[in-house]
């Protein structure tokens, strides 16, 4: 448990790094607007939600059959690397390039998952998978705080820093980690379970299973909003600096990591898993149309612990899948829950960026930075009516 904190911090830690100054960045590689760098950094996380959905479920599946623990460091290896291409990028090509193999390797999160699934009792793993998203709100802490105070030694320094904690996490698990799969549970490597179309084919086979990733995909293609455009958002919106860039998502870590971690667990025993996301599933609808017309920086700051609560939704309902699947399936399950996540970050990005762009470019027609928000209210409220509505096809959970 520890390593898998301490390896989601760090992960998010190095995301956190870069975000501060990836609109500089892209400004300074590409020679482009504000508006237009939005739409690049869009087409940036698409190449890698593309690659993520691509490979998700083949990374998963070799999980299931040779372990987590080399697919783990084997991935944290690949990760360093590719932030040590970006942070020497010299073109928006070498960039794309970057992060496609980063999306091809990238499944340190998801082989995480499955690694707390093999370690947590059914009932616990929601609460479990809390943590994990507690530890990836105090990467949120360090990392855009860190990056903000980087960039005032160049828009590459943070890429430098971030390949270096990849690496030193990589080699801590080469030390320490221990394998969680035991090999009388291993199964077979099947090629037909790789791929991502057949897979969430099979995932919509089991109702149970099946309703929860269509929530999951409207959810997460509607909470994409905040990596797709925060940085342009902000710095469009307040002028602000990419030090306080880094700030307000290190404020926002702080809120998500404190609520992930005590408030999650104490709503699931008070009023149940499912109604722990409805509740949650409410707040972030309110939250985004809110940011949608704030004009005071000092509210956004100031609405944030509310904003945060809306992370609850995706610990319990990874928890309700994961329980729902049996011990030799749990790399795979968290391989296809990595691809619907992947497909909404294929899918969030171009809306969220395209939308920006519409609505704060020269001579656009109604200006309103916060125009992305008003989009992914709406996706968040189809989330919500796809999870009550599908109520009675689900096993009751609480």
């Amino acid at each position: 448990m520890l390593f898998i904190v301490i390896t989601v911090m760090l992960d998010a830690m190095g995301i956190g790094l870069v975000i501060p100054v990836m609109p500089e960045l892209i400004r300074e590689v590409g020679n482009v607007s504000m508006a237009d760098a939005a739409l690049w950094g869009g087409l940036l996380t698409f190449s890698y939600a593309a690659m993520q959905f691509l490979f998700g479920p083949f990374l998963g599946n070799l999980s299931d059959r040779y372990g987590r623990r080399p697919v783990l460091i084997i991935s944290l290896i690949f990760m360093g690397v590719d932030y040590f291409v970006m942070a020497i990028a010299p073109s928006l090509f070498l960039l794309f390039l970057a992060r496609v193999v980063s999306g091809v390797s990238g499944a340190t999160y998801s082989t995480a998952a499955a690694y707390l699934s093999d370690i947590s009792a059914k009932g616990e793993r929601s609460t479990n998978f809390g943590y994990i998203g507690g530890a990836f709100g105090i990467g949120f802490v360090l990392g855009p705080a860190i990056g903000g105070l980087l960039a005032e030694f160049g828009t590459r320094m943070p890429f430098i820093v971030a390949g270096g904690l990849a690496i030193a996490n990589a080699i801590f698990g080469l030390l320490v980690l221990p394998e969680t799969l035991p090999s009388e549970k291993r199964r077979k490597f099947e090629w037909r379970r790789t791929n991502p179309f057949l897979a969430l084919m099979r995932i919509r086979n089991l109702p149970t299973v099946g309703s929860l990733m269509f929530v999951v995909f409207f959810y997460s293609t509607a909470n994409g909003v905040y990596p797709s455009i925060w940085s342009f958002f902000t710095i469009e919106k307040f002028a602000w600096e990419p030090s306080m860039v880094g700030i307000s998502l290190a404020v926002y870590g702080i809120c998500s990591a404190l609520i992930q971690i005590y408030v999650l667990g104490i709503a699931i025993k008070k009023i149940g898993v499912e109604r722990t996301a409805v509740f949650s599933m409410v707040i972030s609808i309110g939250a985004l149309a809110f940011l949608t017309i704030v004009d005071n920086p000092v509210l956004v700051f100031l609405g944030m612990p509310i904003t945060a609560l809306g992370g609850l939704v995706g610990p319990a309902l990874q928890g309700m899948m994961a329980d729902q699947v049996n011990d030799d399936e749990q790399g795979e399950l968290q391989g296809v829950f990595a691809s619907v996540l992947a497909i909404a970050a294929i899918i969030s990005p171009l809306i969220m960026t395209y939308t920006f762009q519409q609505f704060t470019k020269q001579g656009a027609n109604f200006y309103l930075p916060g125009a992305p928000f008003a989009a992914a209210a709406i996706l968040a409220l189809v989330a919500l009516g796809v999870f009550y509505f599908s109520r009675a096809e689900r096993e009751p959970t609480d």
